[in-house]
């Protein structure tokens, strides 16, 4: 098998080290390289992944660096094709999204321009929250094309959307194609008329097999997705599914594959929206986002997504002098 490139993940707790896991047994990367601020962790976890290459039966190299809060270290990144930022502290029972702004801010702010200066041809997945807004800190603070800085959140949200449906009807998850658009947080934006589930060997609309209120109440679910995990957990967050997320993103980006999927993306004008980072589908390549994908939505839909832009355009623009 042919490996080419270099990824990095920055941030080695639970997510960061899944996914750089994740994209390790991928085995289509000549390195992997995984940082942390916390003396020895990245390289501990690096040796342990790469002890599970002969039972795996992956080639790819994982290396992990220890790095520092004026840059120290970061010159293992240089040439990186992708970089994933992880980077920041996650949330705790009853705390929000928007709880997180400040603390990350920093923390992603310090990180992306490391980025900017060691792997400046690189594309930047951002996963740390408040999702929205700190992605675009990240293009702010690195300088980089906004195709080339984009958030993951979509493919997580659609995920889970397609995941409850699947219960619900009792149904395999391949059945089922589902849409989350908007923001990842209280202006998520599930897109019911397009979700559809095989039945039977016919694909049949979603609103068809299920009544009104029981599509609002999945609707709901896949909003309160990731706060149903923190209730559950107490003392940490998400991983696995998020860091499938991720992966499958910088998957898209190194293969240049030309996948659509719904992505944390700059919006120019489609949906009669322009200027703000929202989550839309868009197909991805070796430069980031090629172009944003319009679908066709509901009335409601559309007004939904509309206003979660003018929501996050206000944050977005607060985190400018973060």
């Amino acid at each position: 098998m042919a490996r080419s490139g270099k990824v990095t993940v920055v941030g080695a707790g639970f997510y960061g080290s899944t996914t750089a896991q994740r994209l390790a047994e991928y085995d289509i990367f000549e390195e992997v390289v995984l940082t942390d601020i916390i003396e020895g962790k990245a390289e501990g976890l690096a040796l342990d992944m790469n002890q599970a290459r002969p039972i795996e039966g992956f080639e790819t190299r994982v290396v992990g660096q220890t790095t520092g809060p004026s840059g120290e270290g970061y010159e293992v990144i240089g040439g990186s094709d992708i970089v994933v930022i992880t980077a920041g502290m996650p949330r705790k029972p009853g705390m929000s999204r928007m709880d997180l702004l400040e603390t990350n801010a920093r923390i992603v702010r310090q990180v992306s321009e490391n980025v900017a200066k060691y792997a400046p041809n690189a594309v930047v997945i951002v996963v740390s929250n408040p999702l929205d807004e700190m992605t675009a800190l990240a293009q702010i603070a690195t300088g980089f094309p906004h195709h080339r800085v984009m958030g993951q959140a979509g493919v997580l949200d659609t995920a889970r959307f397609s995941y409850f449906v699947a219960e619900k009807l009792g149904v395999p998850v391949g059945s089922v194609e589902t849409l989350t658009l908007g923001s990842h947080g209280e202006t998520m934006v599930p897109v019911p008329s397009k979700c559809t589930v095989e039945i039977d060997g016919q694909r049949r609309a979603l609103t068809e097999v299920l009544p009104k209120e029981d599509v609002d109440a999945l609707v709901e679910r896949t909003r309160n997705g990731g706060a149903e995990i923190v209730g559950l957990l107490k003392t940490g967050s998400a991983y696995y599914a998020p860091s499938a997320a991720a992966a499958r993103m910088a998957r898209a980006v190194a293969e240049d594959s030309g996948a659509v999927m719904p992505v944390c993306a700059w919006v120019e004008g489609q949906y009669g929206i322009a200027g703000v980072y929202l989550g839309v589908l868009a197909e991805i390549g070796r430069e980031g986002v090629r172009r944003v994908v319009e679908t066709e939505l509901a009335e409601s839909e559309l007004a939904d997504l509309r206003r979660a832009a003018e929501a996050v355009r206000a944050k977005q623009a607060d985190v400018r002098n973060l």
